[in-house]
């Protein structure tokens, strides 16, 4: 793995290095030294389990057969184009929350001499996504079904992040909205088709395999990036913050997480009115008072039941699929996730 992470990581300086010298572009210096610095402060810092994957799930597809350098480049590029596209998307989400750090540095935008220069970063970062596919896709067959995959997760994932956005308005905090129909239509749009679906529907199509024959598949990573959001909300409240590496702020943030949708279903009128009172105020005693209301109503417990509900679920859909490198290929994906305390 270390190996693999290694070679992953070589790819992003040769992608880097071109995108640099893009004949399309006549850069300056300067030009050249703040891309150069933007792209390495946003794109590599990750854990780049999404870029990851899309190497580890075309080799699951090509069953055992080892791959060549060229194919391991090319599987490597788009799990890169994946990891840029995750950057343009955390750039903007930032500027947007007004949030202070990502990934345990200051966000983009907070960076000294950034500022709103971040926005047009934003932009460049997603054009950077179809100049790497040109340059090394162009004469494939599926060259044309990769630019349709990305700008059609890109407009669920932004479409997504819309409703995300529209529900949490400032001023018109309304937890009668806040339903498993909405929290499952702003996970699947903003999270599930560019993490989950996305580095397998690239795996698929680098392995001549047709997209809308695999509507299954999509179907089961869709389910999947459900189940993996519903732990964050999770652990955002009950994980150790030492463990995921953030303080959860969802209670305070006014999200539609998970647990709240839970506790408004599972409530009496009494413990609604608390949750009205307390939910989405920045106040610890009333973060302390909803926290405690989801230990009264055993959430802990309903999650620890949905949790197992859901991956006999995925298990028995997978399993259903006719073809077993592609049931491993799902399989790998929910065992990285299934128990996660991170």
């Amino acid at each position: 793995m270390a190996d693999l992470k290694s070679t992953f990581l070589n790819v992003y300086s040769v992608l880097k290095s071109e995108l640099l010298h893009d004949p399309a572009f006549e850069f300056s210096d300067d030009a050249r030294h703040w891309v150069d610095r933007m792209l390495d402060y946003n794109v590599p810092g990750g854990k780049l389990n999404r870029g990851l994957s899309v190497i580890d799930s075309y080799r699951l597809l090509k069953e055992g057969q080892a791959l060549n350098d060229d194919e391991i480049f090319l599987a490597s590029a788009l799990g890169w184009c994946i990891e840029w596209l995750q950057a343009y998307f955390l750039v903007l989400d930032d500027i947007m929350d007004n949030s202070h750090t990502r990934r345990g540095q200051p966000c983009w935008f907070r960076v000294p001499k950034v500022g709103m220069i971040a926005a047009n970063d934003g932009v460049l970062l997603r054009n950077h996504i179809p100049r790497i596919l040109r340059k090394h896709f162009r004469g494939k067959p599926y060259y044309i079904d990769l630019l349709d995959l990305f700008n059609e997760v890109e407009f669920q994932t932004a479409s997504g992040q819309m409703i995300d956005l529209i529900t949490t308005l400032e001023g018109e905090k309304d937890l009668s909205k806040y339903t498993l129909t909405l929290h499952r239509r702003i996970v699947q749009y903003k999270t599930a088709y560019y993490s989950f679906y996305l580095p397998v529907a690239c795996a698929l199509l680098m392995a001549g395999e047709d997209l809308d024959k695999n509507v299954d598949v999509k179907n089961i990573l869709v389910e999947m990036g459900t189940y993996f959001q519903v732990q964050d909300d999770y652990l955002d409240c009950f994980g150790d913050p030492q463990t995921i590496g953030k303080i959860g702020t969802d209670i305070e943030d006014f999200k539609c997480s998970w647990l709240i949708v839970k506790a408004l279903e599972l409530s009496n009128e009494q413990q609604k009115k608390v949750l009205q009172e307390n939910y989405g105020k920045p106040d610890p005693e009333n973060v302390a008072k909803v926290k405690a209301l989801y230990n009264e109503l055993n959430l802990q417990g309903v999650f620890e039941e949905y949790e197992n509900g859901s991956y006999a679920k995925l298990v028995s859909s997978i399993e259903a699929h006719p073809i077993k490198a592609v049931q491993a290929v799902l399989k790998s994906f929910l065992a990285k996730i299934y128990k996660r305390q991170k």
